[in-house]
């Protein structure tokens, strides 16, 4: 068969069929009385597997090579198309996302363009100081998704705080976003997901935080209560008791736990809370000497009892501590 038949046949042209008889990948078998390029049916069937091991993505060389060399074993050459066209599709995915940030920031004008793509590619830089550069410079020019992206990732404490202040004030879509970092298997993205959240302005993000209380990572609980005490959210009392009793933020959550006791009743309900982890047996020595300085922050009748009671407490540095709480009382 005649090269221009073979080419008409298989589809591939005829320059094509030259070069790779150049390559020395399919050599016609024969050629006519006039010099005319003559392929077999064996030559076909290999052009054919040329053309196949090509849609894989195998280059011209390592296809030669397994056609040819006896002892070629492909798993190793496979592994090695898997593994580049995983990177492949990963750096196409990320221009897909880039794009798609662009064109949701509605650009009227090519400097736009420019001055998102600019955003976007300091967002991810290297330097911790582009970054943050960029991340001030975002709250109307960046898409919530890249900002969202960006503080899930940010280790970096500077970065992180102005990635939290620029989403803090862009626009609809951030809390919900950040409550799916919540969820993350890292518990580094759970962390920065529920401090980026407790900064989040507005009722959705306050009834996400709500929902964080519930959750079993007690670094996420805490910090959603935290955030919630100082939102006024009576339903953080309980896990900002066991914050005080963890000694993790401590002095925090007794401030808000201050906040909170805003009236007698709330005031007595967070007393009662206190002397209930006072009174039980499993509270250490250190635990329960922070709960009785937690005391100090909550007014009214139900504290200055409890601190009362304290007094006779078997544990003299807490009895001491007590005295000197309701000294501080009694001058005010």
């Amino acid at each position: 068969m005649l090269i221009g038949e073979v080419a008409r046949r298989s589809g591939v042209s005829a320059r094509m069929l030259r070069h790779y008889e150049s390559l020395g990948l399919v050599r016609p078998s024969g050629r006519t009385g006039s010099g005319y390029r003559e392929y077999s049916g064996e030559d076909i069937q290999r052009i054919f597997h040329v053309e196949s091991l090509r849609a894989t993505g195998l280059s011209l060389r390592e296809i030669g090579r397994a056609l040819d060399d006896p002892g070629f074993t492909p798993s190793a050459l496979v592994d090695d198309l898997i593994r580049r066209t995983r990177e492949r599709i990963a750096v196409e995915t990320e221009l897909l996302t880039r794009l798609r940030r662009v064109h949701a920031t509605d650009p009227a004008g090519w400097e736009d363009v420019l001055q998102v793509v600019t955003l976007l590619g300091a967002l991810g830089s290297k330097s911790a100081d582009a970054r943050q550069r960029a991340a001030l410079a975002s709250v109307d020019e960046v898409p919530v998704e890249a900002l969202v992206e960006a503080a899930l990732g940010e280790g970096d404490p500077n970065v992180a705080g102005a990635l939290r202040w620029a989403l803090a004030r862009s626009g609809g879509g951030g809390p919900a976003l950040l409550a799916e970092g919540l969820g993350s298997p890292v518990a580094a993205v759970r962390e920065r997901a529920v401090r980026s959240l407790a900064e989040m302005p507005g009722d959705e993000a306050t009834a996400l935080l709500r929902n964080a209380l519930a959750s079993p990572d007690d670094m996420v609980c805490g910090y959603a209560a935290l955030a919630l005490g100082t939102r006024g959210e009576a339903d953080a009392v309980p896990a900002l008791v066991d914050l005080v009793v963890a000694g993790t933020n401590d002095t925090d959550a007794a401030d808000a736990l201050s906040l909170l006791a805003d009236d007698d009743a709330a005031a007595d309900r967070i007393a009662a809370e206190l002397v209930d982890r006072l009174a039980r047996d499993t509270t250490g020595a250190s635990a329960r000497g922070r709960l009785t300085q937690a005391l100090a922050g909550v007014p009214g009748a139900g504290s200055s009892r409890a601190l009362q009671e304290l007094l006779h407490d078997e544990d003299r540095a807490v009895a001491l501590t007590a005295a000197y709480l309701l000294q501080l009382r009694d001058m005010g």
